[in-house]
């Protein structure tokens, strides 16, 4: 009998359909054109499925109010975590909790790396506290801290602080007139009913690196760059929603990254050591992308950790942790074997 593994995911509401499940609609979370940005979509799930299947059998885990009805009566023997949740800060950490508290394993970082990671700040907290680079920032949980950013130096950077996927991030987000910082903060605050991470600007290039393992195994991928030079004229060097889910079209698709980057040894190295540091104090386990951009001098900082990387199957589309397996040499199923095979590993 083949080892049965459950896809614990949510899915964009409108592919629900695609996947032939019968599931309750989702909550409307707070209604912007970005809500669903984190949900995976039906072909990332398909393929991740399909991957899976060459070796194990699986079920199909949707993470939403019925989740723990559906574990209690589908066996299965790991769970393949990639549940993103809707609402809060802990929303990715429900779906791990409830696996540990049913004593099942799964793939991916705990409860509380999952949370510490959503939350910028916290991520940059701990950050700060091992000395690892992270840009200098603020933040502002309601109107009245608006005052104490009188001295914060701009241009700065105005983000939601626990959003992926870029919500919140538009290309608007990058403050350079002092004027402009306090109402992008105030719409922030409103519309995503969350604090809002102020955060220094920095002008060099920016990288996305893809590590898969554990200690003393963890591996660092080819290193991604991300080309600012394709956007449209006027726009922000930043990764902003409109980058990712607006302008780059099938039709006009942006040639937004290179992989590998080009590096010089001693810049590569010193991104990789970050990085690592970055996993190691925020305890990563199997996966993890960590965003990274340097500072007028040419150092790098670590911007935030994704420990439920995007895993679009299509090489054509932007999604960089596929993009760096596959210029490691691996096929999109060997990539998503090694993280379950490091799951195993770590809990024998």
């Amino acid at each position: 009998m083949r080892t049965k593994i459950g896809i614990a995911c949510n899915v964009k509401p409108r592919e629900l359909v695609e996947l032939g499940l019968d599931e309750e609609p989702p909550s409307t979370g707070h209604g912007g054109e970005d809500t669903y940005a984190e949900w995976d979509t039906a072909s990332t799930v398909r393929a991740v499925e399909r991957a899976l299947n060459s070796k194990y059998d699986t079920a199909f885990l949707i993470a939403n109010s019925r989740f723990e009805e559906k574990l209690a009566r589908t066996p299965v023997d790991l769970v393949f975590n990639m549940a993103e949740g809707l609402h809060g800060t802990f929303r990715e950490s429900l779906v791990p909790a409830i696996l540990e508290d049913r004593g099942i394993p799964y793939t991916g970082s705990d409860p509380l790396t999952l949370a510490l990671s959503l939350d910028k700040a916290r991520t940059k907290e701990v950050l700060a506290f091992h000395g690892i680079p992270t840009p200098a920032f603020a933040v502002v949980h309601d109107a009245a801290d608006l005052a104490g950013l009188d001295g914060f130096e701009i241009p700065a950077m105005v983000k939601p602080v626990a959003e992926g996927s870029s919500k919140g991030i538009y290309d608007a987000n990058c403050v350079r007139e002092r004027s402009a910082l306090a109402p992008k903060v105030r719409e922030l605050l409103e519309r995503y009913r969350q604090p809002v991470l102020v955060e220094a600007f920095l002008p060099g290039r920016e990288f996305t690196v893809a590590v898969l393992g554990n200690p003393p195994r963890r591996q660092v991928l080819p290193i991604v760059e991300i080309n600012f030079g394709e956007l449209p004229p006027g726009a922000n060097p930043i990764y902003s929603y409109e980058a990712k889910w607006v302008w780059d079209t099938p039709e006009k698709p942006l040639n937004m990254f290179t992989c590998p980057a080009p590096l010089d040894p001693t810049l590569r190295q010193a991104i990789e050591r970050a990085v690592l540091g970055a996993c190691r104090v925020l305890r990563v386990r199997d996966w993890c992308r960590v965003d990274v951009r340097l500072d007028a001098a040419g150092a790098p900082h670590v911007m935030e950790l994704n420990p439920l990387p995007g895993i679009l199957p299509d090489p054509e589309e932007n999604s960089c942790f596929p993009k760096a397996a596959a210029a490691a040499g691996m096929t999109y199923e060997e990539m998503i074997h090694r993280v379950v095979d490091s799951a195993i590993e770590r809990q024998g």
